[in-house]
């Protein structure tokens, strides 16, 4: 079942990912070569609770950490480790949320660790612009799936895969939501958007194969060929004014 949310709830949200956001950008300037995941994970955690938020990952279907940390070939739901130390050339997603006054946030970036290639940094460059291709067609009247469409048509279209296992969702008062967000299908298809909904869209592109597997730790979503990925994630609501970026920042 589909919720929507009042313009009172979508405010609480907004600040709610206003702290997403800024933790985020926080993160962004301390990924150095040399830094673990588990520093970054640390800092996140103690941000999160100076802002009066809770982590929204930590102990969510067990999830052991606050941040999730997922590196070149890693898809998402990434493990911060005091072992995982990044290096020059690395691209590191930072998958995030928290919990404010009953309301998910929830975002994602993948960001360069010192000086990357520039296949890696187009990489980076096509995912991000496909999260901003998808949000333009939060539209009210649209179908959900004209969202997906974008994303799809635009990553293929520049030679990337989109992946197909795990996909956006709305999100509330639960961190995971109806309706389910593909990054991919045919236009003109799924619920009609209607003021009030709030949808976490996040596409997650893959260099070559789009199919993954799950690590040994029940968590780690790897892509099957060892072809790096990146992930951008925003939460946004469907207004009659067009689509609302929670948080207010640019992606």
């Amino acid at each position: 079942m589909i919720v929507y949310k009042s313009m009172a709830e979508i405010e609480i949200m907004d600040r709610c990912n206003e702290i997403v956001i800024d933790i985020l950008k926080r993160l962004a300037k301390q990924v150095q070569p040399g830094v673990s995941t588990a520093e970054l994970d640390r800092f996140a955690e103690e941000a999160t609770l100076e802002a009066g938020a809770v982590p929204a990952f930590k102990g969510y279907r067990g999830f052991p950490a606050s941040l999730c940390t997922s590196v070149n070939n890693e898809v998402v739901h990434g493990i911060p480790s005091p072992k995982r130390v990044v290096r020059e050339g690395d691209i590191l997603s930072l998958d995030f949320g928290v919990i404010l006054e009953g309301y998910y946030g929830d975002s994602a970036l993948t960001v360069p660790v010192g000086t990357i290639s520039p296949k890696a940094r187009r990489l980076l460059d096509v995912t991000r612009e496909s999260l901003k291709r998808g949000i333009a067609h939060m539209q009210l009247g649209n179908h959900l799936s004209d969202v997906s469409n974008a994303i799809q048509t635009y990553v293929e279209s520049e030679g990337y895969s989109v992946v197909r296992e795990f996909v956006g969702h709305g999100i509330g008062h639960q961190l995971h939501e109806d309706p389910q967000v593909p990054n991919f299908g045919s236009p003109g298809h799924g619920p009609i958007l209607r003021e009030g909904l709030v949808l976490a869209i996040e596409p997650m592109v893959t260099e070559g194969n789009p199919d993954v597997l799950i690590g040994d730790d029940d968590w780690t979503v790897r892509s099957v060929d060892g072809g790096w990925s990146a992930h951008f994630e925003r939460s946004v609501a469907v207004t009659e004014d067009g689509p609302l970026l929670l948080g207010g920042q640019p992606i």
